[in-house]
């Protein structure tokens, strides 16, 4: 454990072993950072906050502060991140409320670009990715794996599936369907994240199903309940296209983010996704 002499620690505060606590950071009485995290400097830790292993905190990082609600009543609220993120330059999240989950909860692996802010109550999934000055309002969820481009703003209690990218500079009020692609200054859906499936892996037979699925569900016809039925009939084996239809059907506080037109299913990135994958 190293501890610069410039820093302050309080009393109650649980180190793990081989933490560096760089120049001027805060570190407060019921905060607890595993072992390995690294506070590069100038970083404030305070609340219910627990910090992951191997953790990265660079300088004007503010964590655990209570959260931005007016029905916040003083509880003893949480903040838990997850072991080897990277949070960049003027991050913040705040703590939970009384009549939220209580917990604001960031999964493992996770890259939280410059001025990025994490809401009270979110609870964001493991390995995902916020370019420069993402903002989340509060309850949001975000599934793993998902991108989320610079500038993009997500109303509160909308819930963004795994997979899913949204495009920079665009602004989120309804919920996006696993793997889906969303863009706009008030966005909508425009396809598939294919270039996030294939570098995880998917084969080109799983891309031309779920491509398939989106065109089914989105711009078939009928009613949209009667789609959603058929799609999870006719793709019962593909457990892609199965996570789309539980994300559907769950439902939540906000609408389902749609096509605006009918058009080519897009590739996240902007690029046409016919079916060359």
């Amino acid at each position: 454990m190293a501890i610069d002499p410039t820093a302050r620690v309080a009393d109650g505060a649980r180190i793990g072993e081989g933490v560096e606590i760089g120049p001027y950071c805060l570190v407060g009485p019921d905060v607890e950072l595993g072992g390995g995290v690294r506070l590069v400097a100038h970083v404030h830790v305070t609340g219910v906050t627990a910090i992951g292993e191997g953790t990265v905190v660079y300088p004007f990082v503010s964590l655990g502060t209570p959260p931005q609600s007016v029905h916040y009543r003083g509880g003893a609220t949480r903040l838990i991140i997850g072991p080897h993120c990277e949070l960049r330059e003027g991050v913040t999240m705040n703590t939970g409320t009384e009549d939220g989950s209580g917990v604001t909860r960031v999964g493992q692996r996770c890259l939280l670009m410059a001025g990025s802010h994490v809401g009270h109550d979110c609870q964001v999934g493991d390995a995902v990715t916020f370019a420069n000055n993402v903002v989340l309002g509060g309850h949001v969820r975000i599934g793993d794996h998902t991108f989320l481009g610079g500038h993009a703003a997500v109303h509160q209690y909308v819930r963004i599936g795994e997979g899913a990218m949204v495009a920079g500079v665009s602004g989120v009020a309804a919920d996006i369907i696993p793997f889906g692609f969303a863009l706009g200054q008030v966005a909508a859906l425009v396809g598939l994240n294919i270039v996030g499936l294939r570098r995880r892996g998917a084969t080109r037979a799983q891309l031309h199903r779920l491509r398939a699925a989106y065109r089914a569900l989105f711009f078939g016809k009928g009613l949209f309940a009667a789609r959603a039925g058929a799609v999870a009939q006719n793709f019962a084996d593909d457990p892609m296209v199965a996570k789309v239809i539980a994300f559907v059907r769950a439902g939540g506080k906000r609408p389902l983010m749609r096509p605006r037109t009918r058009g080519a299913v897009l590739e996240g990135g902007g690029e046409r996704g016919d079916d060359a994958a």
